[in-house]
């Protein structure tokens, strides 16, 4: 890539260092091994003394949280951070990591991921040159907006961030980007998993038709809509929408309960539909507007969202694709996948470590990241590819 080329020609704003907080090692690991390959294969010995350090067996810096009987913690660095341009990776989303609480097993939550990361920030104590905070699931972003008299917790906690020293926050697919008026002054990234979504679909559903008569997307409520707009016009295709019609007299759960889909769109008949959101939470939203949709004759359902919680398990998707309702299900690994879900025959891993070694590559040389802000070229590319296979 161009932006790759040119890398080497400008100097690094600082020595780079990777911290991985706990719920994010996995990930933080193949992202480690991409930039090592990288530098490793480039010539820098005209520039020996300006790229000291510059080549590394690892860029990863030992960092923990270690807790008291009480569940209290500290964050601990345990080499020297000085002058580093830091990126932290955070995921708050892994609730497989536990702490024990008075002898009592405790997950963490996206709170405690929280704290985690404030504890390390307050560990770097102001000495690195930069600090970069990669989460990919933007805590609280769901809570962005007051509808009641409510707390702004994604608003906060990104404020919280910044006044701790934090220079960049870079998330991915963030449920409403406009949460970063919150911190005007500061940078803030939500980089879309496009690319990777037609990807993974073009690599693992060979005789995909990619054309408005075989093919549509469909946002499943009218907040995905700009989210499925883009993923529709780069594709060639029409987009279909669903909106959510609730009852508003009673609360389940939480919220106000569905009472029907109504779908906004062209004739689906034949065609086959890609399911575009954010987040697939319990997953019923997604499966009920595959219901919809096959009640209107359309043919395969892909279902792609950024973010697999799964919170209620798999089984409903199990049976939805055992029964023909879906066919293929694909989520990222920015967050914490089940080994169950990774077996599953219907599950495609759109994996993005080399997306974010890509940008912490760039973004430590203080190169633009804009070619992987907008990804519409080389999704081309891989159109181009689709077509003439098919």
């Amino acid at each position: 890539m161009a932006v790759q080329n040119e890398l080497v020609m400008s100097l690094p704003v600082g020595k780079l260092g990777i911290i991985a907080l706990q719920g994010s090692k996995g990930i933080a690991d193949k992202v480690n091994d991409y930039i090592v390959k990288w530098r490793n294969e480039r010539d820098t010995e005209n520039n020996e003394i300006h790229f000291e350090g510059y080549k590394k067996d690892s860029y990863l810096i030992e960092a923990n949280c270690p807790r008291f009987g009480t569940g209290e913690a500290k964050g601990v660095i345990k080499e020297s951070v000085r002058g580093d341009d830091l990126y932290i990776l955070c995921d708050v989303c892994n609730y497989s990591i536990t702490y024990t609480v008075c002898g009592m097993e405790n997950h963490m939550s996206p709170d405690d991921h929280f704290q985690d990361l404030k504890r390390v920030i307050a560990a770097v104590g102001g000495k690195a040159k930069k600090i970069t905070v990669i989460m990919p699931f933007l805590y609280e972003g769901r809570q962005h907006k007051r509808s009641a008299r409510e707390s702004l917790d994604c608003a906060s906690a990104l404020q919280e961030l910044v006044n701790m020293g934090v220079d960049s926050i870079i998330t991915f697919d963030a449920h409403d980007p406009r949460v970063q008026n919150a911190i005007p002054l500061a940078t803030f990234e939500t980089v879309p998993s496009t690319y990777q979504f037609i990807k993974a679909i073009a690599k693992n559903v060979p005789d995909l038709k990619v054309s408005a008569d075989n093919l549509i997307v469909v946002s499943p409520d009218i907040g995905a809509m700009g989210r499925a707009v883009y993923f529709a016009n780069v594709l060639g295709v029409d987009v279909g929408m669903f909106y959510k019609r609730r009852d508003y007299t009673r609360i389940v759960d939480g919220k106000n309960p569905i009472v029907a889909h109504e779908y906004l769109g062209s004739d689906l008949s034949g065609k086959d539909a890609i399911i575009i959101d954010d987040m697939i939470s319990s997953g019923d939203s997604m499966l009920e507007v595959a219901r919809e949709l096959k009640k209107r004759n359309a043919g395969r359902i892909f279902v792609c969202a950024t973010f697999g919680l799964f919170t209620n398990g798999l089984k409903k998707f199990d049976e939805a694709c055992e029964s023909g309702l879906i066919d293929k299900v694909v989520t990222t690994n920015l967050i914490y996948q089940t080994p169950e879900l990774l077996e599953r025959p219907y599950y495609i891993n759109a994996d993005l470590s080399k997306y974010i070694a890509l940008l912490i590559d760039s973004l430590n040389h203080d190169q633009s990241i804009s070619e992987y802000l907008n990804p519409t070229e080389r999704i081309q590319k891989i159109l181009s590819k689709v077509n003439s296979d098919n």
